[in-house]
């Protein structure tokens, strides 16, 4: 495998399967001086880890992280960022049942295809577990971009159908406050209620939802580089290389091909502190793949978790006919949209500190005005 890294400046490259003795990352690029503690990375891997509640998966790992190098006494050093999360609660007798059929949703089938075996303890390499390795990289990144004011929160907007209505006007603060105190990552207290009614209902008859994350970033005007480096190219790469992601749009999405221009155009004005913004923000804070200043605004879809407790039409490994189901003691999200909200949140500020770090080295005068727009 060629692909197991993301960025170009602040880059990180995973590894580690899903029932190996661990996973990890190793950061490169981070500038050094930076302050972050091993309390603050395992706060950020708490929000992702299974076994939280009946909404997510019930394997248990506390998903402690270790520094292994590039941090002495609580400051980066400027060398390569180690961490280090070791596996607890694999299960792997479980997969064994089922290691000679083709599971329907998964990536055996390819991995297969393409490298001639394949990892089938709870997945390998393919499996979500990864994205703990990206949630610890993104902690870091989190902290660069507070350096710089710049903030950035993942909800959960949509269940199987139920959607929350539109954010309004509430500050980051407020909105990760609701969003972070809510069972499935929904800051909206009715949509909530509908979601979690919806995901009981599927669990008790053994299916599974999908789901779609939004993520809302205050930024600096600047960020992204055209024209291989648009913002949004950068982000819809990195949440398209998310485990289960099908989809993603920015600002009016899909939406914008129903619209004219009359109706989808951002004006521009002058605002109270004698600032250029735009009236309005279909755009999601991007024009031309640079960051406007107004709010970033994007959405994810997931599809319904693919192991699922229904019985399913599949083939062995030498190509006979057979009837997939998965082990009694099977461990699996009824909604893998729940626990994907941090990791989008993460994936978004890994992202923008890479950008960010691209975004200085554009021009020689001093730049990147941190007078961040607000709604």
């Amino acid at each position: 495998m060629a692909a197991n890294f993301f960025g170009q400046i602040f880059r990180i490259t995973t590894f580690g399967e899903s029932h190996g003795p661990a996973i990890g990352v190793v950061i490169d690029g981070c500038p050094a001086g930076l302050l972050i503690t091993k309390e603050e990375i395992d706060q950020q891997l708490a929000f992702r880890r299974p076994g939280n509640n009946i909404y997510t998966s019930p394997r248990v790992e506390q998903d402690g992280v270790e520094i292994l190098s590039g941090v002495f006494q609580g400051t980066t050093t400027g060398a390569p960022i180690t961490l280090l999360i070791r596996n607890q609660d694999a299960c792997s007798d479980q997969y064994a049942a089922i290691k000679d059929l083709y599971r329907p949703g998964h990536a055996n089938f390819t991995y297969l295809e393409k490298y001639g075996l394949f990892d089938y303890r709870g997945g390998g390499r393919s499996s979500a577990r990864e994205t703990a390795a990206r949630v610890a990289a993104g902690a870091v990144a989190k902290k660069l971009l507070a350096h710089f004011q710049i903030d950035c929160v993942a909800f959960m907007a949509e269940i199987g159908g139920v959607e929350m209505p539109p954010l309004g006007d509430s500050t980051l603060s407020a909105l990760r406050e609701k969003t972070y105190s809510s069972p499935i990552f929904c800051p909206d207290i009715e949509a909530e209620k509908l979601m979690i009614q919806r995901i009981e209902e599927v669990s008790l008859d053994g299916d599974s939802l999908g789901g779609i994350v939004g993520c809302i970033a205050h930024l600096p005007v600047g960020l992204g580089d055209p024209v291989y480096a648009k913002l949004e190219a950068l982000l819809a790469f990195g949440m398209l290389s998310l485990p289960a992601s099908k989809g993603f749009e920015i600002g009016s999405g899909f939406e914008a091909a129903r619209k004219k221009g009359s109706e989808h155009n951002d004006g521009f004005m002058v605002n109270a502190e004698g600032k250029v913004e735009t009236i309005t923000n279909f755009s999601g804070g991007t024009l031309g793949g640079i960051s406007t200043g107004s709010p970033l605004f994007f959405r994810v879809a997931f599809k319904p978790t693919s192991s699922i407790k229904k019985p399913q039409q599949t083939v062995s490994l030498t190509g006979e006919s057979a009837v997939f189901q998965i082990p009694k003691t099977g461990r699996h999200d009824p909604c893998v949209a729940i626990r994907a909200v941090p990791v989008v949140e993460a994936m978004a500020a890994l992202v923008l500190a890479d950008s960010l770090l691209m975004h200085r080295s554009a021009r020689l005068s001093e730049q990147l005005t941190l007078a961040v727009t607000t709604p």
